[in-house]
């Protein structure tokens, strides 16, 4: 019985962690030019001052998303620094309305 209460609890929690919905550039995306801005969309509201976005290349090097404070709650909007030609892996931080820290990783190509 105790087992079927902490069972019952657990999709409540689960659920209050923020969920990458949707992203602009796209997960695998080939893009033509480099992007000028970045867009991520969550399940729930996250707490913008404290999210980060990344974009790493393929030596390493690490280039800051400038983080916006405007928009929608649920969504995360940054101005792109200005990337080369390659693959790029996008690393985002975002705080959830549960408390927790969530992070994620996807990589996309800007043609040559």
């Amino acid at each position: 019985m105790l087992l079927g209460a902490l069972l019952a609890l657990v999709p409540a929690t689960v659920a209050a962690h923020s969920l990458l919905l949707e992203a602009t550039p796209a997960a695998d995306a080939l893009l033509s030019g480099p992007p000028t801005e970045i867009a991520l969309r969550f399940n729930n509201r996250v707490e913008k001052r404290l999210c980060t976005i990344l974009l790493v290349d393929t030596r390493g090097e690490r280039l800051r998303a400038e983080v916006r404070a405007d928009g929608p709650a649920d969504r995360v909007n940054a101005v792109a620094p200005a990337l080369g030609p390659g693959t790029w892996r996008l690393e985002w931080r975002v705080l959830s309305t549960d408390g927790h820290v969530v992070t994620g990783r996807f990589s996309f190509r800007v043609a040559p």
